[in-house]
Protein backbone atom coordinates (compact mmCIF):
# COMPACT_ATOMS: atom_id res chain seq x y z
CA UNK A 1 0.00 0.00 0.00
CA UNK A 2 1.11 3.59 -0.75
CA UNK A 3 2.36 5.62 2.37
CA UNK A 4 3.13 8.81 0.41
CA UNK A 5 2.90 10.80 -2.84
CA UNK A 6 5.30 12.87 -4.89
CA UNK A 7 3.99 15.12 -7.61
CA UNK A 8 6.02 16.97 -9.75
CA UNK A 9 5.07 20.80 -10.43
CA UNK A 10 4.76 22.22 -13.56
CA UNK A 11 2.00 20.49 -15.84
CA UNK A 12 1.39 18.40 -13.23
CA UNK A 13 -0.05 20.69 -10.55
CA UNK A 14 -0.28 23.76 -12.37
CA UNK A 15 -0.20 24.84 -15.68
CA UNK A 16 3.05 27.41 -16.20
CA UNK A 17 2.64 27.14 -20.20
CA UNK A 18 1.98 30.96 -20.80
CA UNK A 19 4.80 32.57 -18.46
CA UNK A 20 7.61 30.18 -19.80
CA UNK A 21 6.36 30.18 -23.63
CA UNK A 22 6.45 33.73 -23.79
CA UNK A 23 9.24 34.28 -21.30
CA UNK A 24 11.77 31.89 -23.49
CA UNK A 25 10.86 33.85 -26.17
CA UNK A 26 11.39 36.80 -24.51
CA UNK A 27 14.97 36.00 -23.90
CA UNK A 28 15.83 34.92 -27.41
CA UNK A 29 14.26 37.96 -28.63
CA UNK A 30 16.42 40.27 -26.76
CA UNK A 31 19.26 38.52 -28.11
CA UNK A 32 18.28 39.24 -31.43
CA UNK A 33 17.65 35.46 -32.11
CA UNK A 34 14.05 33.76 -34.14
CA UNK A 35 11.88 32.56 -31.21
CA UNK A 36 9.55 29.32 -31.40
CA UNK A 37 5.81 28.57 -31.57
CA UNK A 38 4.09 28.26 -28.04
CA UNK A 39 3.35 24.56 -29.31
CA UNK A 40 7.25 23.85 -29.89
CA UNK A 41 8.38 25.17 -26.63
CA UNK A 42 6.73 22.99 -24.41
CA UNK A 43 9.00 20.25 -24.79
CA UNK A 44 10.81 22.54 -22.94
CA UNK A 45 9.18 22.67 -19.90
CA UNK A 46 10.36 20.67 -16.84
CA UNK A 47 13.64 19.69 -18.01
CA UNK A 48 16.74 22.22 -16.73
CA UNK A 49 16.77 26.31 -18.46
CA UNK A 50 20.24 25.97 -19.06
CA UNK A 51 20.03 22.72 -20.88
CA UNK A 52 17.05 23.81 -22.70
CA UNK A 53 18.32 27.29 -24.41
CA UNK A 54 21.56 25.11 -25.48
CA UNK A 55 19.02 23.05 -27.51
CA UNK A 56 17.10 26.24 -28.77
CA UNK A 57 20.41 27.63 -30.12
CA UNK A 58 22.05 24.78 -31.45
CA UNK A 59 19.05 24.54 -33.56
CA UNK A 60 19.14 28.13 -34.66
CA UNK A 61 22.77 27.79 -35.37
CA UNK A 62 23.94 29.93 -32.25
CA UNK A 63 26.72 29.85 -29.83
CA UNK A 64 25.37 27.93 -26.95
CA UNK A 65 28.08 30.34 -24.55
CA UNK A 66 24.73 32.75 -25.01
CA UNK A 67 22.74 30.44 -22.94
CA UNK A 68 23.70 32.01 -19.78
CA UNK A 69 22.82 35.30 -20.79
CA UNK A 70 19.32 33.92 -21.89
CA UNK A 71 18.63 32.52 -18.38
CA UNK A 72 19.22 35.91 -17.02
CA UNK A 73 16.80 37.46 -19.53
CA UNK A 74 14.38 34.64 -19.18
CA UNK A 75 14.18 34.92 -14.97
CA UNK A 76 13.83 38.53 -15.27
CA UNK A 77 10.42 38.36 -17.19
CA UNK A 78 9.34 34.84 -15.91
CA UNK A 79 9.75 36.22 -12.16
CA UNK A 80 7.26 39.56 -12.97
CA UNK A 81 4.75 37.57 -14.51
CA UNK A 82 4.56 33.95 -13.15
CA UNK A 83 2.48 34.49 -9.67
CA UNK A 84 -0.45 35.77 -11.43
CA UNK A 85 0.47 33.70 -14.80
CA UNK A 86 0.10 30.47 -13.46
CA UNK A 87 -2.81 28.29 -12.98
CA UNK A 88 -3.77 25.44 -10.83
CA UNK A 89 -4.73 22.22 -13.23
CA UNK A 90 -8.63 22.42 -13.16
CA UNK A 91 -9.39 19.77 -10.83
CA UNK A 92 -6.07 19.18 -9.29
CA UNK A 93 -6.56 21.45 -6.24
CA UNK A 94 -9.54 19.23 -5.19
CA UNK A 95 -8.17 16.06 -5.96
CA UNK A 96 -4.55 16.94 -4.13
CA UNK A 97 -6.73 18.35 -0.70
CA UNK A 98 -8.68 15.26 -0.71
CA UNK A 99 -5.17 13.16 -0.76
CA UNK A 100 -3.48 15.15 1.47
CA UNK A 101 -6.26 13.83 3.69
CA UNK A 102 -5.29 10.40 3.44
CA UNK A 103 -1.53 10.40 2.73
CA UNK A 104 1.48 12.98 3.33
CA UNK A 105 2.34 14.71 -0.25
CA UNK A 106 5.33 16.22 -1.45
CA UNK A 107 6.46 18.05 -4.43
CA UNK A 108 9.84 17.29 -6.19
CA UNK A 109 10.31 19.87 -9.20
CA UNK A 110 13.13 20.72 -11.46
CA UNK A 111 11.98 24.19 -10.81
CA UNK A 112 14.31 26.41 -8.46
CA UNK A 113 12.86 25.92 -4.88
CA UNK A 114 12.88 29.98 -4.47
CA UNK A 115 10.56 30.29 -7.47
CA UNK A 116 8.51 26.58 -6.69
CA UNK A 117 7.78 27.42 -2.42
CA UNK A 118 6.43 30.74 -3.55
CA UNK A 119 4.00 29.85 -6.51
CA UNK A 120 2.31 27.29 -4.38
CA UNK A 121 1.81 29.73 -1.48
CA UNK A 122 0.31 31.98 -4.21
CA UNK A 123 -1.78 29.14 -5.42
CA UNK A 124 -3.34 28.15 -1.97
CA UNK A 125 -1.34 24.52 -2.63
CA UNK A 126 1.42 24.98 -0.43
CA UNK A 127 -0.32 23.57 2.61
CA UNK A 128 -1.50 20.44 1.08
CA UNK A 129 2.35 19.31 1.37
CA UNK A 130 4.61 18.10 3.94
CA UNK A 131 7.81 18.27 1.98
CA UNK A 132 8.54 20.54 -0.94
CA UNK A 133 11.86 20.06 -2.60
CA UNK A 134 13.54 21.92 -5.86
CA UNK A 135 16.97 22.76 -6.92
CA UNK A 136 18.51 25.29 -5.46
CA UNK A 137 18.80 28.98 -7.76
CA UNK A 138 21.92 28.83 -10.16
CA UNK A 139 22.71 32.04 -11.81
CA UNK A 140 23.67 30.01 -14.54
CA UNK A 141 20.67 27.84 -14.96
CA UNK A 142 21.93 24.95 -14.14
CA UNK A 143 20.31 22.17 -11.63
CA UNK A 144 20.99 19.27 -10.45
CA UNK A 145 19.16 16.05 -11.78
CA UNK A 146 15.81 15.13 -11.09
CA UNK A 147 16.68 11.99 -9.27
CA UNK A 148 18.26 13.95 -6.94
CA UNK A 149 15.63 16.14 -6.30
CA UNK A 150 13.34 13.20 -5.33
CA UNK A 151 15.71 11.28 -3.47
CA UNK A 152 14.92 14.60 -0.91
CA UNK A 153 11.77 14.54 -1.06
CA UNK A 154 11.43 10.72 -0.29
CA UNK A 155 13.91 11.29 3.04
CA UNK A 156 12.19 14.19 4.11
CA UNK A 157 8.66 12.43 4.06
CA UNK A 158 10.49 9.33 6.12
CA UNK A 159 9.14 6.43 4.18
CA UNK A 160 10.44 3.73 2.19
CA UNK A 161 10.48 4.09 -1.87
CA UNK A 162 8.93 1.51 -2.55
CA UNK A 163 6.13 2.76 -0.71
CA UNK A 164 5.81 6.07 -2.28
CA UNK A 165 4.46 7.02 -5.78
CA UNK A 166 5.70 9.66 -8.24
CA UNK A 167 3.50 11.60 -10.29
CA UNK A 168 4.28 13.46 -13.13
CA UNK A 169 3.84 14.48 -16.98
CA UNK A 170 7.55 14.23 -18.73
CA UNK A 171 9.67 11.27 -19.07
CA UNK A 172 12.39 12.90 -16.64
CA UNK A 173 9.80 12.98 -13.98
CA UNK A 174 9.18 8.89 -14.51
CA UNK A 175 12.66 8.21 -14.80
CA UNK A 176 13.73 9.45 -11.65
CA UNK A 177 10.68 7.87 -9.51
CA UNK A 178 11.90 4.42 -11.33
CA UNK A 179 15.28 4.85 -10.21
CA UNK A 180 14.26 4.91 -6.89
CA UNK A 181 11.51 2.12 -7.23
CA UNK A 182 8.79 4.24 -6.78
CA UNK A 183 5.14 3.66 -8.24
CA UNK A 184 5.11 5.50 -11.04
CA UNK A 185 2.18 7.38 -12.77
CA UNK A 186 2.37 9.76 -15.98
CA UNK A 187 -0.85 12.49 -16.49
CA UNK A 188 -1.56 13.34 -19.93
CA UNK A 189 -2.82 17.08 -19.34
CA UNK A 190 0.82 18.19 -18.92
CA UNK A 191 3.16 18.77 -21.79
CA UNK A 192 4.89 15.15 -22.14
CA UNK A 193 2.01 12.97 -23.92
CA UNK A 194 1.11 9.15 -23.23
CA UNK A 195 3.61 7.77 -26.18
CA UNK A 196 6.29 10.01 -23.72
CA UNK A 197 5.33 8.39 -20.93
CA UNK A 198 4.92 5.21 -22.05
CA UNK A 199 8.25 5.17 -23.84
CA UNK A 200 9.59 5.90 -20.15
CA UNK A 201 7.83 3.08 -18.62
CA UNK A 202 5.05 4.51 -16.54
CA UNK A 203 3.28 1.94 -14.39
CA UNK A 204 0.34 3.61 -15.13
CA UNK A 205 -0.66 7.00 -17.69
CA UNK A 206 -4.09 8.88 -16.29
CA UNK A 207 -5.77 11.44 -18.48
CA UNK A 208 -7.84 13.29 -15.68
CA UNK A 209 -7.29 14.42 -11.69
CA UNK A 210 -10.71 11.63 -11.45
CA UNK A 211 -8.89 9.39 -12.90
CA UNK A 212 -5.26 9.90 -10.77
CA UNK A 213 -7.12 10.05 -7.80
CA UNK A 214 -9.52 6.89 -8.31
CA UNK A 215 -6.23 4.50 -9.28
CA UNK A 216 -4.16 6.18 -6.29
CA UNK A 217 -7.17 5.01 -3.65
CA UNK A 218 -6.86 1.64 -5.51
CA UNK A 219 -3.24 1.44 -3.90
Amino acid sequence: MLEAILFDLDGCLVDSRSPITQSINFALAELGIPGFSERDLYRYIGPPLRESFNDMLSIRGMDCDLAERCVALYRTRYRSVYLTETTVVPGMAATVERIAARLPLAVATSKPLALARPLLEALGLVAHFRIVEGPPLDPRGGTEGKEATVARAIQGLGVAPTAAAMIGDRYHDIEAGRAHGLFTVGVTWGTGDRAELEAARADHVVTSPTELEDLLAGH
